[in-house]
């Protein structure tokens, strides 16, 4: 797959051409499933938010907001109980995966439990474009700083890329710099802190960093 690992979105021209250039053709161009399911797992999150995302309008303009040619929502939760007959094709006929944040250990379950985790590694030319744990969710470790969902066994992830992300740096008080340093030096992977501004793009195992913000690299602690 092609990676856009975001903290918010697309949020500046920096990162939306980034996008273009995975896409290789125009957003207006592409089709697009949204992926909410890692809101249902944090408990900040819940109908309005899922709401404001899949609308589609004002509610959401550095996501479904940017005027995709078209835009559905793939539930994962729902998946299992449909047959991969159906929702395979669907994620096949599609150019971008919009994956949403919430919490990071909830969407690695319903990964694993939708089958679309098996499924990724035969989708070379499709691309995701993360928002907070819906980048965290491609990294091996999250760390338990961001594990909101109670039901988790661990802060363990897919495992994709071999680093880790920090999201929303200095968008919230508990998301300082020194907080970000902390967190990093207990995961034992090399990890990055992100703010608003700033994207991760990950292409034929290429890593670059997309800032028009701040952001900081740790080497593995």
């Amino acid at each position: 797959m092609k990676l856009l690992l975001t903290s918010g979105g697309v949020t500046n021209p920096s990162i939306e051409s980034a996008l273009v250039s995975l896409l290789g053709k125009s957003i207006a161009e592409s089709h697009v499933l949204v992926i909410p399911t890692a809101q249902w797992g944090h408990p900040a999150c819940g109908p309005a938010s899922v709401g404001r995302l899949v609308a589609a309008g004002p509610g959401s303009p550095h996501l479904t907001g940017l005027g995709w040619a078209s835009l559905g929502v793939l539930e994962l939760t729902a998946l299992p109980s449909i047959g991969v007959e159906r929702w395979v094709r669907w994620v096949r006929k599609t150019d971008v995966l919009l994956v949403d944040g919430g919490d990071a250990t909830y969407l690695n379950h319903w990964m694993h439990a939708s089958g679309l985790a098996d499924l990724l590694p035969s989708l070379p030319d499709t691309v995701w474009v993360g928002v907070s744990a819906g980048s965290m969710v491609l990294t091996p470790r999250i760390g338990d700083y961001f594990v909101e969902w109670p039901a988790a066994a661990n802060d363990r992830t897919l495992g994709v890329v071999d680093f880790s992300i920090f999201p929303h740096l200095n968008a919230f008080p508990t998301n300082t710099p020194a907080d970000a340093e902390r967190w990093a030096a207990d995961l034992g992977v090399p990890s990055y802190a992100i703010d608003e501004q700033t994207a991760i793009q990950v292409l034929d195992g290429t890593v670059e960093v997309v800032s028009e913000g701040l952001w900081k690299k740790f080497e593995s602690g």
